[in-house]
């Protein structure tokens, strides 16, 4: 903020704790929404159809698996509850399982939010919100007991917050440098049993790459390799039926593929024109993102032994857009690649993107990159715990890299009033949660919508 000194910016963000006090983000009304089923099944109608049942069917698997798909249901309940007023570029689906590692182009293995799909500026608060719910939700699936999980879920805010005073605190280029590796989330770890934890993630990471994609995603085939077909997670475009219209999808990746090419920088387009695309398949990822077109494209290098997996996936519209500015992109994949540029420390060498056919857009990044999450089904409490405040400071660095860190910060305050409502907020919050999931339930048992195991 130009000519705006930081006491200046401190004091704008405690003056506006008087309109909208920190007390107030405790607060939840279920009073006037839409009806939560409705909400899901609108996101159904441009999907693969033949794949929408088994969106449906990992949504069911558990409450949790619920709200990761329920992305849509939460912006409009967070659309009705207060906020201060400060704006950053937000993830827009914030959940606990929407962190994790991934290399960085000097083959660092970092940690950082690795899901942008929503993303769009708005209320800080939203992110936060989503996030403390999620640890609510995967507390309550470990069976902690209440006062585990209540500890938790405010260990992420004030993570978050204390994350926020230091950055305010910070250079403006300090924070935007500023990361978090594996290795030193290893080394601030206190007992060896958590370090040695994180240190079997770290390694099951490193070993993903393109080449394992290759031993597993791919067969040889008259001595060349060819994505294999394992009906309905991973289709070849070769094998789908032809109602499925593969000629289209292909003549959409090819032209997706001219126009990606222009979104990397020179350097990374040189190194991209040295492969070259073999063969495309449909894999289905995630749980929200079900039924969206999402391909993988093997690329060849110098040789058949010299692999790259790149993943193209569909951008469709945020969820936020109906609460918030739509955004300032002309495409979708432009709105994703950018709020990931804007949040992450280092992003993925080969990420861009570019419209396809039939108005679908598409952003592109590497399949497999040193990827890894966390596997929070098997988290100590203390894990847990550990694991919360983490996230929190994530989120608050990629935050304060387009937000303004010190008005935020002097919103947020010393003292953990805020952590307190946010925290009583992801209680409640993560108690509608399961009421929608019953619903849901009660949908699929009724006929009203469709589900199936993958």
């Amino acid at each position: 903020m130009p000519n705006v000194s930081p006491s200046e910016r401190r004091a704008h963000g405690k003056a506006l704790r008087k309109t909208v006090p920190r007390s107030s983000h405790s607060e939840y009304s279920p009073e006037g929404r839409p009806d939560p089923v409705d909400l899901i099944t609108s996101q159904d109608t441009h999907r693969i159809q033949s794949l929408v049942p088994i969106r449906h069917g990992r949504m069911a698997e558990s409450p949790f698996a619920f709200y990761r798909g329920a992305a849509k249901i939460m912006a409009s309940d967070l659309s009705r509850t207060p906020v201060s007023g400060l704006n950053a570029q937000l993830c827009g689906d914030a959940h606990l399982a929407n962190y994790g590692s991934y290399a960085s182009p000097d083959r660092r293995q970092m940690f950082d939010v690795n899901d942008f799909d929503e993303t769009l500026p708005g209320p800080w608060e939203w992110d936060l919100k989503r996030l403390a719910a999620s640890i609510v939700l995967a507390g309550r699936d470990n069976a902690y007991d209440d006062a585990e999980i209540e500890s938790t879920t405010k260990q992420s805010v004030t993570g978050y917050r204390q994350a926020m005073a230091r950055f305010a605190d910070a250079g403006t280029l300090d924070i935007w440098y500023s990361q978090l590796s594996l290795k030193s989330i290893q080394q601030a770890l206190p007992t060896k049993k958590d370090r040695k934890f994180v240190a079997k993630g770290a390694k099951k990471a490193r070993s993903k790459g393109s080449l394992k994609a290759l031993s597993k995603l791919a067969e040889k085939v008259d001595g060349g390799y060819q994505i294999k077909n394992e009906p309905p997670l991973l289709v070849p475009l070769r094998d789908l039926p032809a109602t499925a219209e593969p000629e289209d999808l292909r003549t959409a990746a090819q032209n997706s593929l001219k126009n990606y090419r222009t979104t990397l920088s020179d350097n990374r387009k040189r190194l991209f024109e040295r492969f070259t695309m073999v063969d495309l398949a449909l894999k289905v990822v995630g749980v929200g993102s079900v039924g969206t077109r999402c391909l993988i494209a093997l690329f060849q290098g110098r040789d058949e032994d010299d692999p790259l997996f790149l993943q193209i996936k569909q951008a469709t519209g945020s969820v936020l857009e109906d609460h918030l500015p739509k955004s300032e992109y002309p495409e979708h994949g432009q709105r994703v690649v950018e709020g990931q540029r804007f949040m992450q420390a280092s992003s993925d060498i080969f990420l861009g993107w570019a419209p396809g056919l039939q108005g679908h857009e598409y952003y592109w990044r590497q399949f497999h990159d040193m990827k890894g999450s966390a596997d929070v089904d098997v988290m100590t409490p203390s894990q847990m715990n550990a694991y919360a405040g983490i996230c929190g400071w994530t989120l608050a660095h990629a935050h304060a890299r387009s937000g303004d860190p010190i008005a935020i910060a002097g919103y947020l305050g010393s003292g953990d009033v805020f952590d307190r409502a946010v925290t009583k907020f992801a209680l409640t919050y993560a108690d509608q949660n399961n009421r929608d999931y019953a619903s849901f339930k009660d949908a699929i048992k009724s006929g009203r919508i469709e589900a199936k195991s993958d």
